[in-house]
């Protein structure tokens, strides 16, 4: 590890935020730890202090009522979301972004929230959350605000949280409930491995919904679609909203043209 840090567990959100708010900038939260522990290793991340919020027993709750839809907490993890019945049976998108996330090993420490609270360009969950419309609730000492995830993204592993906020819960609403869903992933190689381009789908009686990964500063999601669209409209919105780039990867020519290969892939298993 490069350099020392102190280390905290509160009990209850009351004493994690007063922990944010004595710490500020010199406190990080850990969750899963799947980035934030590598980024300490590397020296890229110098925090003063870790506040682990795994000891707070109702961030780790996953929930359904009719009024709000599915809440999942903080630190419930990828591995969590797979084992859940009440998300396969309503909400089997997410499940198998999860699923797609990284290795056995990975998901059962990486949390849904911190794939998120990441913020990189290719976070599988962030794909699966925004095809589904999810807002997330930001809470502070000073309260809570909620945002629709697609404003939560700023640019390449940046996001709106301030230094004394945290993610409190997602939000996914009633109105996506049985969707159908279609995700596809492009790797380097078999296995876990992060993804050169990806696209989600939801698909509701009405209205389609597609997000796409790595090919912008942040995962995007389009206009939403009626059921009916042909293909080509879609191809036709996703060309001016993607910026692919050329790195080690892939190059940009091939990130665009999978993108449409996706597209029509994930349209066909949703009709």
């Amino acid at each position: 590890m490069h350099g020392e840090f102190s280390y905290c567990a509160p009990s209850d959100s009351e004493e994690l935020s007063r922990m944010l708010n004595k710490f500020g900038v010199e406190g990080q939260i850990l969750a899963g730890g799947t980035d934030l522990l590598v980024n300490i290793r590397s020296g890229i991340s110098k925090p003063k202090v870790l506040i682990d919020i795994k000891k707070i027993p109702e961030f780790n709750q996953i929930a359904f009522d009719e009024r709000d839809g599915l809440i999942i907490g903080p630190t419930v993890t990828c591995a969590d979301v797979i084992r859940n019945p009440l998300i396969a049976e309503k909400f089997p998108l997410i499940k198998e972004c999860a699923q797609r996330l990284g290795s056995p090993q990975l998901r059962n420490r990486a949390t849904v929230a911190g794939n998120l609270c990441a913020a990189s360009p290719c976070a599988d969950m962030a794909t699966a959350l925004l095809c589904l419309d999810a807002s997330i609730i930001i809470t502070s000492p000073d309260g809570s605000r909620s945002i629709k995830l697609k404003n939560f993204f700023t640019g390449v592993k940046t996001t709106v949280l301030k230094p004394e906020e945290y993610l409190e819960k997602i939000i996914v609403p009633n109105s996506w409930v049985n969707a159908r869903g279609a995700f596809e992933k492009l790797k380097r190689i078999k296995g876990h491995d992060m993804a050169l381009v990806s696209v989600a789908i939801a698909k509701t009686e009405a209205l389609i919904k597609i997000a796409i990964g790595s090919c912008a500063p942040t995962p995007i999601v389009l206009h939403d679609f009626p059921a009916d669209v042909e293909i080509s409209k879609v191809w036709e919105l996703a060309q001016k909203a993607i910026k692919p780039i050329d790195d080690l990867r892939a190059s940009a020519e091939y990130r665009s043209v999978m993108v449409k290969t996706f597209i029509e892939r994930v349209m066909k298993r949703v009709n």
